[in-house]
C-alpha cells in the first residue's frame, strides 16, 4: 500500500474563485454605492429619472473626471498635482485673451490645452528636474497660475466664444448623449490601456511601489514622471476648453476647487494615497458616483457649502478608512 500519509494536499482558496475576487473588490462595492444612490435619487426628486436631466448630471462631473484619469496614474506614481485648477483658470484665461484678438475656434482649442501642457511641463520640471517635493511645487504653481490669471482679468471677464467654440462644452453627438461624455468615454478606455495593458503603466506601479528598485531594475524615473505632469497638464488644457465652452465666459476663479474634488474622485475609486495602487475603472465608478451624489443634492437645493463639506469630509473618510483597516488587521 502507498502511504499517502506525507503526501501534500491542496486544500482550495475559495478567494481563488476570479469570480468571486471580482464581487468582493472595491469596484464592485462602489458599483453598489453608486446603484443604491441613484435608486435614493430617484426617490428623493421626481425630475432626476428624466433622460434630459440625466444628461445635464453628465456635465456635472466629465470635467472633473478627465483630470481625475491623469491625476490617478500621478498618484499612483507616488506624485500629486494641487494646480490643476489654477492650470484650467489660466488656460480659460489666454483663451478669453486672444479671442480677443480674433482667435477662432481651432486657434483657441490649441491654445488651452498648449497652456496645460505648458504648465505641466513646469510642474514636472521643478519636481523631477530639481528633485523638488511635487506638494511643494504645485501648492506654489496654483497660486502662481490662478495669480496671472487675475492679473489678465482682474474682476472682469471675457466672453463672446463663438458658437463653433461653445459646442464642445454644450453639444450632442446623438439625443441627450454629450460630447464631454463621449470624450470621458473614450479617454477613460485610453487611460484603462495605458495602465492596465502596456508596460508604461506597469512602470508606474513599480514606480509607485519602490522607486528606488525601479530606479536599479531600469526604468526611467523621472522621465515617466515627467510625463505624467505632462499628462495631467493636457486633461486640465482639454477640461479648461470643455468648462469654458459650457459657460460661455472666462473669469479669474474658474474652477476653484476643482483640484479637491479630483483628488476625492481619485482615492474614492480604490488608488491609494501613498501610491502604488489603484485602477482607472475604479476612478470611473467613483467619477459617476460624485456626480449622482452633487447633481441629487442639486436637485433638492442643498447649498453648495454643504456639497464642499460632503467631498470635504468623503476625502478624509476614504484616506483613513484603508489605514485603520490595516491598524485594526494588524493588531489581530
Amino acid at each position: 500500500m502507498t502511504d499517502t500519509s506525507a503526501t501534500p494536499r491542496h486544500l482550495p482558496n475559495r478567494l481563488d474563485n476570479p469570480l468571486r475576487s471580482a464581487l468582493l473588490s472595491w469596484e464592485s462595492l462602489l458599483v453598489l454605492v453608486a446603484v443604491v444612490i441613484f435608486i435614493v435619487n430617484s426617490l428623493a426628486s421626481p425630475y432626476f429619472l428624466n433622460a434630459y436631466s440625466l444628461s445635464d448630471l453628465t456635465f456635472n462631473f466629465t470635467e472633473k473626471a478627465l483630470i481625475s484619469l491623469a491625476m490617478a496614474l500621478l498618484i499612483i506614481s507616488g506624485e500629486i498635482d494641487l494646480s490643476v485648477a489654477a492650470i484650467i483658470a489660466l488656460a480659460s484665461t489666454l483663451m478669453g485673451f486672444a479671442l480677443q484678438y480674433g482667435v477662432d475656434t481651432p486657434g483657441l482649442v490649441a491654445i488651452g490645452i498648449g497652456t496645460g501642457i505648458a504648465c505641466g511641463a513646469v510642474n514636472g520640471f521643478l519636481v523631477t528636474g530639481l528633485k523638488l517635493p511635487s506638494i511643494v511645487v504645485t501648492i506654489g504653481t496654483m497660486s502662481l497660475f490662478r495669480g496671472i490669471s487675475f492679473i489678465i482679468l482682474g474682476d472682469q471677464s471675457f466672453k463672446g466664444y463663438p458658437p463653433s467654440f461653445s459646442w464642445f462644452g454644450q453639444g450632442y453627438v446623438w439625443w441627450v448623449i454629450s460630447f464631454e461624455l463621449v470624450l470621458f468615454l473614450v479617454m477613460a478606455a485610453v487611460y484603462f490601456v495605458l495602465l492596465h495593458r502596456t508596460n508604461f503603466g506597469r512602470r508606474v506601479y513599480a514606480i509607485g511601489n519602490n522607486e528606488t528598485a525601479a530606479l536599479f531594475s531600469g526604468v526611467r524615473v523621472a522621465r515617466i514622471k515627467f510625463l505624467l505632469f505632462c499628462l495631467t497638464g493636457v486633461m486640465s488644457g482639454i477640461a479648461a476648453v470643455l468648462l469654458t465652452a459650457r459657460l460661455g465666459s472666462t473669469r479669474p476663479s474658474i474652477a476653484e476647487g476643482w483640484e479637491l474634488e479630483a483628488i476625492t474622485i481619485v482615492v474614492l475609486g480604490g488608488v491609494s494615497i501613498l501610491g502604488g495602487a489603484g485602477s482607472i475603472t475604479g476612478v470611473v465608478i467613483a467619477a459617476f458616483i460624485m456626480g449622482l451624489v452633487t447633481f441629487g443634492l442639486g436637485l433638492l437645493n442643498v447649498p453648495g457649502i454643504v456639497m464642499s463639506i460632503f467631498t470635504g469630509a468623503l476625502l478624509v473618510i476614504v484616506i483613513a478608512l484603508p489605514i485603520l483597516y490595516r491598524q485594526v488587521r494588524g493588531r489581530r
